[in-house]
């Protein structure tokens, strides 16, 4: 999941039949502290209320596609939520580890 802030919109005039009723939003995606991260992008908006300006969290790749009503259809990229709030401390986890490593026990030959 990414976060992104919603631009605009974008207007077909042809789409694939299954995403008849799909709106698509631009979107810039974010980095960990909210702020502009690479190119804006185009995604289907599978909550169908996200607006510009808002923040939302969005899926890729195969997990895109099954956000939507129909799920095998042609997208890479899914607005699965509107977020309300963030509250993380400055840095956050992102400074601690995610996992404990165990070196494995060491066996008398």
């Amino acid at each position: 999941m990414k976060f992104a802030r919603v631009l605009g919109t974008v207007v077909a005039t042809q789409k694939y039949r299954d995403l008849e009723g799909i709106k698509f939003l631009v979107v810039q995606p974010l980095n960990e502290y909210l702020r502009p991260s690479g190119l804006a992008e185009v995604a289907a908006d599978a909550t169908a209320q996200a607006a510009p300006g808002e923040l939302v969290i969005m899926v890729a790749s195969r997990e895109g596609a099954q956000a939507l009503p129909e799920t095998f259809v042609p997208v890479d990229l899914a607005i699965t939520g509107i977020v309300d709030e963030v509250h993380a401390p400055e840095g956050g986890r992102r400074a601690l580890g995610t996992a404990i490593w165990h070196l494995p026990l060491e066996t008398e030959e």
